[in-house]
């Protein structure tokens, strides 16, 4: 029995670009990427055997670094993780005729540009340490918690746990405006993530002209300087720009 094929979609690119001979995506080396085109625009993509599960680790990263090698020479508008259609045509019929020059003229916008992500994580015990030494309440919930056993002190330990998440959360606000207001400058758009970690301080996305990535990284630099010991900071990208592109699905 012949094996059950589709077509999987990455993302939507300018109609000039070629696709990477070497491009593998998700399927691994049996799976070129080529580009279906349409009018100004053109779609990444790639025959995908349905006959397998779709959705494993490996799957997910093919899909990101795709997307992430080619947003970082042209512009790319990521299509969500697992697209996929019958064929080639539908393709079109789908997504590009569909959108036209509501793609178009997002990807004149990106033109030039690319996201990055700086990173920032509190140093676990030295942010532990600065709560304690400003917050009263947080000392005497710690001292009466000290050395007594769990089921006496329940309420106390809860208690004290609640306090720390919340001077924890409002030194993440303050630290997530001063990074989101130290790259702005740099920025076409600027957007701070929810966080997800427990001594995440803070992610902010940035969307920049890819020429200006030194005058980020020297930013970004700076600002990890000037908080060593207390927040590790790092940069990440040039990436494809989740961040700055709704969700796109064909069909919708």
């Amino acid at each position: 029995m012949a094996a059950v094929t589709g077509v999987y979609v990455y993302g939507i690119v300018p109609a000039d670009v070629e696709a990477d001979p070497a491009a593998r995506g998700v399927g691994g080396d049996s799976t070129p990427v080529t580009v279906v085109r349409h009018g100004r625009i053109g779609a990444l993509v790639s025959e995908l055997n349905l006959d397998r599960a779709l959705g494993t680790p490996d799957d997910l990263l093919g899909h990101e670094a795709l997307l992430d090698a080619t947003a970082a020479v042209v512009p790319v508008l990521p299509v969500r993780f697992g697209a996929v259609v019958t064929d080639r045509q539908a393709v079109i019929d789908e997504l590009l005729a569909a959108h036209h020059d509501e793609f178009d003229s997002a990807l004149r916008q990106l033109d030039g540009k690319a996201q990055y992500v700086v990173s920032a994580q509190y140093v676990q015990d030295t942010v532990l340490q600065d709560v304690l030494a400003e917050d009263p309440r947080i000392r005497q919930l710690q001292a009466a918690v000290r050395g007594r056993p769990e089921e006496a002190v329940h309420g106390e330990r809860i208690a004290l746990g609640q306090a720390v998440n919340e001077a924890i959360e409002a030194r993440r606000q303050t630290d997530g405006r001063a990074l989101a207001e130290a790259v702005a400058p740099l920025a076409a758009g600027v957007v701070t993530r929810e966080a997800t970690g427990e001594y995440e301080a803070a992610t902010v996305a940035v969307l920049t002209g890819v020429d200006r990535e030194r005058d980020l990284v020297r930013t970004v630099e700076k600002l990890a300087a000037d908080r060593e010991g207390k927040i590790t900071i790092r940069l990440l990208g040039p990436i494809a720009p989740y961040d700055f592109v709704s969700d796109l699905r064909p069909g919708e």
